[in-house]
């Protein structure tokens, strides 16, 4: 959530920066500085309205200690009216403050000012590619049929129990599932983040506070008798673990890496592009969780964006980076780097990461804040990771290991799942 500091003072500056998401956000920051100033005349004349009571209160206690009683009475008649007073004011205050938050709510945090401009994907920027495309024998087959072809993962069975987006993975294809989880957390545990297992299911507050609710209400799924969400991402349940948090400066960076399954109901996902593992309802992830100082949080995202190089390096992935553009980020983030690795046998790139700066939009919706060295108290800045969406990982591993006698795994795998070789 935008700040209403910034709004008020760098408006001009925002409106030119949420421009890049192709929004017209002048009349929607109007708005919001006019509620606002809507706000503060009510809580003045509150707070006036309440003094004066209370200086009453007071007078009244004096001129029946003195045995004014009439005048006493007559003030009483007074300070009866201004509580009456007072309380409608209390309550066209809140009202004031709800309409105030809810027009916040719709507002999207402006991008860094490296963030092109741009409609859709087609505008985003690649920044970095390595890696070579391996050439794949003649008979190569796309990850769906090799998952058929090993019995690694089973899509039918999977919409018999639940539905389709839920698949079954057996046998050698679960145990690279779970070899996967186990790579990912050792790696990032090794570069400094502490291990969390966080819950899967979220109240409304924590995905307020992570910017889920209200932007992907749509996409979660709601448990409604007892009002929880599934979680569509780990960092929603581990960035709130600091909610309404005062930390000391000393305390951060703070780092932490989970693994969680994810729940997105994808409405409206169809097509040969959500085929297999391309999109799926329920998916394993590791995510990487940052908490940051205002200045250090982009060196923070450099660090955290060359650290999934690595992953992907020891994993011998072909893979990409590109810079989002304004209509293609994220409803909550500043600055977002995805990653994309080459599916040789469907012969194109699929994302297999976010890297994102939300810089305070985030905290100033969680109310996290840090006190410095000399006492001031400043909104913090969170970051997130994948590292990595797994679906994406396994179906490119498949597909570009492929040979004619089964499927060799890179050599970082083998002592996690235990074999080397598919066949």
């Amino acid at each position: 959530m935008l700040t209403l500091h910034r709004i008020r003072e760098e408006k001009d500056k925002l409106v030119q920066a949420l421009g890049k998401r192709q929004l017209e956000a002048g009349p929607l920051l109007d708005k919001v500085i006019g509620l606002d100033e809507s706000r503060r005349a009510l809580q003045t004349e509150l707070d006036a309205t309440l003094a004066e009571a209370n200086k009453l209160s007071k007078e009244i206690g004096q001129l029946f200690k003195s045995g004014e009683v009439e005048k006493a009475n007559t003030l009483k008649a007074q300070t009866a009216d201004l509580k009456e007073k007072s309380k409608e004011l209390g309550e066209q205050l809140q009202t004031a403050e709800s309409q105030l938050q809810e027009e916040l709510y719709q507002l999207p945090n402006a991008p860094h000012s490296s963030v092109p401009a741009g409609n859709s994907e087609e505008d985003n920027e690649e920044v970095f590619q390595k890696g070579e495309v391996p050439e794949l024998h003649g008979e190569a087959l796309p990850h769906w049929e090799l998952a058929k072809k090993y019995d690694l993962i089973d899509f039918e069975l999977g919409v018999k129990v639940t539905g389709a987006g839920f698949p079954v993975y057996k046998g050698k294809g679960a145990r690279l599932q779970r070899g996967l989880i186990n790579y990912f957390l050792d790696r990032n545990t090794a570069a400094g983040y502490t291990e969390i297992q966080p819950p899967h299911l979220v109240n409304e507050a924590s995905g307020l506070g992570t910017g889920q609710l209200p932007d992907k209400e749509g996409q979660m799924y709601h448990v409604t008798a007892d009002d929880l969400y599934l979680i569509p991402t780990a960092e929603v349940p581990i960035t709130n673990i600091l909610r309404g948090e005062l930390l000391q400066e000393s305390e951060l960076p703070i780092a932490y890496t989970g693994y969680t399954p994810c729940f997105r109901r994808e409405a409206g996902s169809y097509g040969a592009h959500v085929r297999g593992l391309n999109r799926l309802h329920q998916f394993d992830k590791v995510e990487l969780v940052r908490v940051e100082r205002t200045e250090d949080s982009y060196a923070a995202l450099d660090g955290m964006v060359e650290h999934v190089k690595g992953l992907l390096e020891e994993l011998q992935l072909p893979y990409r980076i590109l810079r989002l553009c304004g209509g293609d980020l994220g409803f909550t983030s500043a600055l977002t780097y995805d990653f994309e690795v080459y599916s040789t046998a469907q012969e194109r790139w699929l994302e297999i990461s976010s890297v994102s700066n939300f810089e305070d939009f985030q905290s100033n919706r969680l109310k996290l804040r840090y006190k410095s060295a000399d006492g001031k108290k400043q909104l913090a800045h969170t970051l997130n990771g994948s590292s990595l969406a797994l679906p994406r990982v396994v179906a490119a591993l498949l597909e570009n290991f492929q040979k004619e006698d089964g499927i060799e795994l890179p050599e970082v795998l083998h002592s996690y799942c235990g074999f080397s070789k598919i066949d």
